[in-house]
């Protein structure tokens, strides 16, 4: 499995953004997939995630009022809306992707996930 992001860049505070994830090389019908995110000098941290079998979601708590995780079944791509951006969310966006174990995608154990793609740098300026 293969993983792209894009869409990253520098918005204002108070923008949105969307993030997209392109998957190649995927065969199962169901896998998990998330969204990871580092900031200068912080640990990996789960932001929200998503059973492609299904389309059922789980956010982090500290931001689910303002992301959203989607997918495109047909074009094998996973995306991330965020709105009113806020400067704590500067940090380098992962898309990760691991097989589904029967049960909930973990948005906050990274190393569920057995792919990664090289990340999409989000920069909100106040």
């Amino acid at each position: 499995v293969q993983l792209t992001e894009s869409g990253g860049g520098s918005v204002q505070a108070g923008g949105s953004l969307r993030l997209s994830c392109a998957a190649s090389g995927v065969t199962s019908s169901t896998m998990c997939m998330a969204w990871f995110r580092q900031a200068p000098g912080k640990g990996r941290e789960g932001v929200a995630s998503i059973r492609t079998g299904d389309g059922r979601t789980w956010y982090n708590e500290r931001v689910k009022d303002r992301f959203t995780i989607s997918q495109d079944k047909a074009q094998n791509t996973m995306s991330l809306h965020i709105n009113s951006l806020e400067p704590e969310d500067t940090a380098v966006y992962y898309c990760a992707a691991g097989a589904w174990d029967g049960s909930y995608c973990s948005v906050a154990i990274a190393r569920t996930y057995s792919y990664w793609g090289q990340g999409t740098q989000v920069t909100v300026s106040s």
